[in-house]
């Protein structure tokens, strides 16, 4: 058995949550080693993935981008509350 073969085995085993970080994992050690990755058919979107790209720039472009301290006010101590 080739180590591919003995990878895909050890992937089809695992549910398909850890298949997908599984996936993760292996086009970040694409990017980091500059490995063009193979055209393969796209994978449908995780709940999660398909809801943050739902989100994405959803700020419109008047959100205040300058924001600072003076603008978030004092803090007020905890023992005042006491």
């Amino acid at each position: 058995m080739t180590l591919a073969e003995t990878i895909q085995t050890h992937v089809q085993a695992l549910p398909p949550t850890l298949q997908r970080e599984t996936l993760d994992f292996i086009t970040w050690l694409e990017t980091r080693y500059g490995i063009a990755a193979p055209d393969l058919p796209t994978f449908p979107l995780s709940e999660t993935e398909a809801f943050l790209q739902r989100h994405a720039d959803a700020l419109s472009v008047d959100f205040p981008d300058d924001i600072n301290d003076f603008d978030l006010g004092v803090d007020t101590p905890r023992s005042s509350f006491e």
